[in-house]
């Protein structure tokens, strides 16, 4: 700062008249990227501003003016007559001037070159993938990621990893990022969830609970103690969860699992068929019902657990049964199972089951999704414009699980 800039800002800064005048000035200089041929305003001005105006632009004013409009220009040559300084060192006294024009335009660039990075990326051309980038492109995201400087290349690079194969998240990240902690909070981590939850078809996660269900969605794991799996009259064979789940199985009670327990040992499934369903409701109906007698179930409460899929992992993929809700989330996570377990069987998950079930369920929400295992399910869904869940089905569902006496 010039001794002349300096000293005029410090005889004008504690001027009434010319607080808001160098205050609306700066706005527009760093707007306008320092050009003078713009003008500001003062409404409703007040004394000292109407004859501050006065003697900066050489024009009477009228007290009865409710605004004073200043040519930039004048103020500049005013200031330089008077204290040797310009507007814009004067002004930048303070604070140095901002150049917003160029400040855009290195964003802009810097915009370009992280969808150019992201565009190159394994999911390029994904409809999930491609609508994220779209997303945070128009709603402003991005530019405040480059603002924050929160690393959007590792956002990428996490992204090319998934999905993994339930890998323990520090794990995933020391691979990926070379960093266990990496990602642990912040914008960066909030930018992943949606691009995940975009892909999975479901909401962001507002809880951790529903974060530790849409990162093993994708195979990674946040803890293998919260991680688990409700079963009922499931036969396993091997160590010690063997020999719980089989008191259990002839007891007819239901059991939760951790992933921790599952991984302990080698565990084999003996059963003819697995049915997986997606609520509680129906183990507590069958257990209720049928105790001992009912067949070999899994639910998966929504997107399925890594312990979920670590005790699948037992089962031939030919004995399995899948169903979940008659939404557009549930015949979502009902083809991700069939995809996953090829061989597996939709159970009760077809066109003729949702037709028969009582059509006042809530109004269906959210992108419809196909269901190439009966296409004729999602021209019926789309026609009812009705979910159906599966409490609804209930005795059906009973009927299939009932393995006799």
């Amino acid at each position: 700062m010039s001794g002349a800039a300096g000293d005029g800002w410090a005889l004008l800064a504690d001027d009434p008249g010319w607080t808001r005048l160098l205050v609306a000035a700066r706005r527009s200089l760093e707007r306008s990227g320092g050009s003078l041929s713009g003008a500001v305003s003062l409404s409703d001005p007040t004394e000292a501003e109407r004859m501050v105006v006065i003697g900066a632009t050489g024009t009477y004013r009228s007290a009865s003016a409710s605004r004073l409009r200043v040519p930039l220009a004048a103020l500049d040559a005013y200031l330089q007559e008077a204290h040797r300084a310009g507007l814009a060192e004067v002004v930048s006294a303070a604070a140095p001037l901002r150049d917003r024009p160029g400040q855009a335009r290195q964003e802009q660039l810097a915009r370009d070159a992280a969808l150019s990075l992201a565009r190159d990326g394994r999911h390029a051309g994904a409809g999930w993938y491609e609508q994220w980038l779209e997303e945070i492109r128009a709603d402003g995201t991005l530019t405040r990621v480059i603002r924050s400087g929160a690393p959007f290349l590792d956002v990428v690079r996490v992204l090319d990893a998934l999905p993994a194969d339930d890998e323990p998240m520090p794990a995933f990240l020391d691979r990926v990022l070379d960093d266990p902690k990496a990602l642990a909070e912040g914008m960066a981590r909030r930018l992943l969830l949606r691009a995940v939850a975009g892909w999975q078809g479901v909401p962001v996660p507002d809880n951790r609970e529903r974060e530790r269900a849409l990162w093993e969605s994708v195979g990674v794991v946040l803890d293998d103690l919260a991680s688990q799996v409700l079963v009922l009259n499931v036969p396993v064979r091997g160590g010690l969860v063997g020999s719980w789940l089989d008191a259990a199985r002839r007891a007819g009670v239901p059991m939760r699992l951790t992933l921790h327990q599952l991984r302990l040992e080698q565990l084999t499934v003996a059963a003819d068929a697995v049915f997986v369903c997606e609520n509680p409701a129906v183990v507590r109906a069958a257990a209720t019902r049928l105790g001992p007698r009912s067949r070999p179930l899994v639910c998966t409460e929504g997107v399925p657990s890594a312990a979920v899929h670590e005790l699948l992992r037992a089962v031939p993929p030919s004995r399995l049964r899948w169903r979940n809700d008659f939404d557009w989330t549930g015949v979502r996570l009902t083809a991700a199972g069939l995809a996953r377990y090829p061989g597996a069987t939709p159970w009760r998950m077809g066109a003729t089951d949702y037709r028969s079930a009582p059509a006042s369920g809530p109004v269906l929400a959210g992108r419809p999704a196909d269901t190439p295992w009966d296409p004729a399910l999602r021209d019926a869904m789309r026609r009812s414009g009705r979910a159906v869940m599966e409490e609804r089905l209930l005795g059906r569902l009973l009927a299939d699980l009932d393995g006799g006496g």
